[in-house]
């Protein structure tokens, strides 16, 4: 008898500290896929590297030879909160390689979302660490060897009406110390409906990048006074313009 009792008690205090571990446990948040694509513009056309031809706010006719921009940091605000989900990291948009048109982030949490905030640039802890790896590795171009830090974004071409050799323009904007500091943020608000992400499925996120403001906005540029810009010199007019050039065509959900 002593020894049955003795075994239903070792069996009673076996099961106490699996039921208290099961009653404490918490289930994980329901996660999800963002993926995110910038789909490049001039105007309302699809950007067309060498081939398109364009006209900028001044009448000067133009082609892109090059165009390439960071995008980093990226937050998603919730409707129900001033809180927002923050995405650490660095992702290079080229219009020269397709595959990175699209940014993919999982273990996103299945909420709906009233805006996405995202710098445009390199925070300052990135470009104070050297060259690095991934989407900041010198090899992309994207690295100023001169002066220690990151070209935020590249736009690069030719025009009649410019005066530089070879009729080029190019526009090469960085720097993150003030008063030379030329990153910005922008936030995209989802206007007519929160976008709602649904755990364990993907939602696709579609981004438009007006090429064509990085010439207008704040500041119309002349290829024929200012074709290059490349060091902090008139920087704050580009980066002042091309903080525009975003905004969401759609969203959808994968079922």
């Amino acid at each position: 008898m002593f020894r049955i009792l003795s075994k239903k008690c070792c069996l009673i205090f076996a099961i106490i500290p699996a039921l208290v571990l099961l009653m404490s446990f918490k289930p994980l948040p329901a996660k999800s896929k963002l993926i995110i694509h910038f789909e490049n513009y001039v105007g309302i056309r699809k950007l067309a590297l060498d081939t398109a031809t364009y006209i900028n706010e001044m009448g000067q006719s133009y082609t892109v030879t090059n165009f390439k921009y960071y995008i980093s940091n990226i937050e998603l605000e919730y409707q129900n909160s001033k809180k927002s989900f923050v995405v650490q990291g660095s992702y290079l948009i080229r219009q020269d390689e397709e595959n990175t048109w699209t940014v993919e982030l999982d273990e996103i949490p299945a909420d709906s979302y009233r805006n996405i905030s995202f710098m445009i640039g390199v925070d300052s802890l990135h470009n104070c660490s050297g060259a690095q790896s991934g989407a900041l590795d010198p090899v992309n171009g994207m690295f100023w060897t001169w002066n220690t830090g990151y070209i935020f974004m590249k736009f690069e071409g030719k025009s009649p009406a410019s005066k530089s050799p070879g009729r080029i323009f190019e526009y090469h904007i960085g720097g993150y110390k003030e008063p030379t500091n030329f990153i910005r943020s922008t936030t995209l608000s989802f206007e007519k409906e929160a976008m709602t992400m649904i755990a364990a499925k993907t939602t696709q996120l579609y981004i438009k990048t007006d090429a064509s403001k990085i010439l207008k906005g704040s500041n119309t540029i002349d290829f024929s006074k200012m074709s290059s810009v490349t060091d902090f010199h008139y920087a704050d007019k580009i980066a002042d313009n091309y903080v525009n050039m975003f905004s969401i065509i759609r969203f959808s959900n994968e079922w």
